[in-house]
């Protein structure tokens, strides 16, 4: 462990247990962890190591289910375990700031932005009403949201996945905390917004000696950010030590595989060994056929209304014209609000366009029978961002997994069993899994049920919308080879959406870069890479972390 100098945070022989109706499950087993005054500190794991536990045990926000069985959390020279849920709302906002993972569970629904990045403030009567939504909307223009003054008059319901996750980031930062727990605090965003915000973290780090203590799986971002990086697995603490340290020359067998999955810019196309003679080849398109799905100066504006309550037009997606051929790889980047989610929903036929055209095959989505229609939906299947709001909470896996073979009925039931749980190995879930609901799984067991679920029809076309931002490292590279597998054995085609760069780059044939509702750069994988034309393109590029990854491997 570090030396005690400084010292604002230290965790001491932690052990967290959850109780069951059958049994004791112990997820922290004997945790030691210190954060000094000003330090950045990840700690890294895959799904279910014990890293959300951790953070809710620090900020006294363990459920029912689980408690502290052993140890201690010191903060400040003060041992949380001992505090009272009263003494706790004291320091919660002002001392200790925290950032969750999932901003539509967090954010209240009823309650427009502005309020609730104020709230800390009036609760800790910092500030007045009125003091506060000016801090307020200069908070949600710190980290990094466009029209803050607008921003601050919406609901949770009209912001995107990563401006969601910005307003959270705000309202954690507005106190000004000694130590922010940030639980995959970039999880959701784009890389030039993950980087403005860690910036932003950092100098703040810096300036006024607050800590950071990141909850991450992306060592890309543990890499370039963290002064030290702690790596848990199964509830215990596999290696600690000083970033680069670790990075270069890491000691335990868990650690170097974690850093041998993590994706990178200078990793090449995931194909299947026998799709192509030349590795990394781009695959040639069809011409004989027509492309899968096609859009054609497409356009779609939304109704919306300023703080004044006076309604106009949000244009969403402008005059965007593409195709994806069968057995292709199409991938679109762009930060929260360029577009690529509306585009996404009108390729899926789930929006319409406000002027323009979707295909499918070459005919028109307006002009499908009914019968058409709904071969079209089981042969064009989505994977959403979130994990936690794509689920039904009341279905167990199996029967989330089995429910698009039953409503095409496909098969008999015994053959619709058997395929559920052969998609269950694919995406790496044990059989036992299947009877367990989505609340009994950690968000990225959520997001491989998603894309077994997604699967299960057989498609030919399957949009993903960041498909492995919630996964693990490990994860997610045998879900991305999963995808190049079934690609390479069934020919299926993918829209894939990401923020994240390198995950593109390894997956796509070409690659879309939207901004403001434009397509601004469309080209080879390898081009936009090596070569990016648009200034935009060469920011994204810029704004990817994991140098200090590369650096090392």
């Amino acid at each position: 462990m570090t030396d005690t100098s400084n010292l604002l945070l230290a965790v001491r022989g932690l052990k967290v247990a959850y109780r069951t109706r059958d049994r004791v499950i112990e997820a922290v087993r004997g945790v030691d962890i210190d954060v000094r005054r000003g330090e950045v500190v990840a700690l890294v794991g895959e799904s279910g190591s014990g890293k959300s536990t951790i953070a809710h045990a620090i900020m006294g926000m363990l459920p029912p289910a689980a408690s502290i069985t052993a140890g201690t959390v010191t903060f400040d020279g003060e041992d949380l375990t001992r505090l009272s849920e009263r003494a706790y709302r004291r320091l919660r906002g002002q001392r200790l700031g925290w950032v969750p993972q999932d901003p539509m569970v967090a954010l209240n629904p009823s309650h427009r932005v502005g309020r609730q990045v104020a709230e800390p403030l009036l609760i800790h009567r910092l500030a007045s009403k009125a003091e506060a939504k000016t801090r307020a909307i200069e908070a949600l223009g710190r980290v990094g949201l466009g029209q803050p003054e607008i921003r601050a008059e919406q609901f949770p319901h009209e912001l995107s996945g990563g401006m969601r996750q910005r307003a959270l980031i705000a309202g954690a930062l507005i106190c000004g905390p000694a130590l922010i727990v940030a639980d995959e605090p970039t999880t959701a965003l784009d890389v030039t917004v993950q980087k403005r915000i860690l910036d932003d973290i950092g100098a703040l780090a810096a300036s006024s000696g607050t800590a950071v203590l990141i909850i991450t799986h992306d060592l890309a971002v543990a890499a370039d950010r963290a002064d030290r990086i702690v790596v848990l697995r199964h509830g215990t603490v596999m290696e600690e030590g000083d970033a680069r340290d670790v990075l270069r020359n890491p000691q335990d067998a868990y650690t170097r595989l974690l850093l041998a999955s993590a994706p990178s810019l200078s990793s090449g196309r995931r194909r299947h060994a026998t799709s192509h003679p030349a590795a990394g080849a781009v695959r040639p398109l069809p011409d004989p056929r027509p492309p899968l799905v096609a859009v054609e100066n497409v356009t779609k504006d939304f109704a919306v209304s300023d703080a004044g309550g006076h309604r106009g037009t949000f244009r969403a997606v402008d005059g965007v014209s593409l195709a994806i051929a069968p057995g292709e790889t199409l991938g679109l980047v762009g930060e929260s609000g360029s577009g690529k989610s509306t585009l996404a929903r009108i390729v899926l036929g789930l929006v319409q366009p406000t002027s323009g055209e979707a295909k499918f095959e070459g005919r028109a989505l307006a002009g499908l029978s009914a019968a058409e229609e709904r071969e079209r939906r089981r042969q064009v299947q989505p994977v959403y961002q979130n994990p936690f709001s794509s689920l039904n909470p009341r279905l167990t896996v199996a029967e989330i997994v089995g429910e698009p073979l039953a409503g095409f009925r496909l098969g008999d039931r015994e053959w619709r069993r058997r395929r559920t749980l052969e998609l269950l190995d694919q995406v790496g879930l044990p059989h036992a899994f299947a009877e367990r609901l989505p609340a009994e799984l950690s968000g990225g067991q959520r997001q491989r049920v998603a894309i077994a679920r997604a699967l299960a029809p057989e498609p030919a076309l399957v949009v993903c919308d960041e498909p492995v931002s919630a996964l693990d490292v490990s994860i997610q590279a045998q879900v991305l080879d999963l995808l190049a597998e079934l690609q390479h054995r069934h020919g299926l085609a993918y829209l894939f959406i990401s923020h994240d760069l390198a995950v593109v780059r390894q997956v796509s044939d070409r690659v879309g870069v939207m901004k403001d509702g434009r397509i601004v750069e469309l080209d080879t994988a390898d081009e936009v890479f090596r070569a990016p034309k648009h200034p935009y393109t060469r920011l994204l590029l810029d704004s990817i972390p994991g140098r200090r990854l590369a650096e090392a491997s």
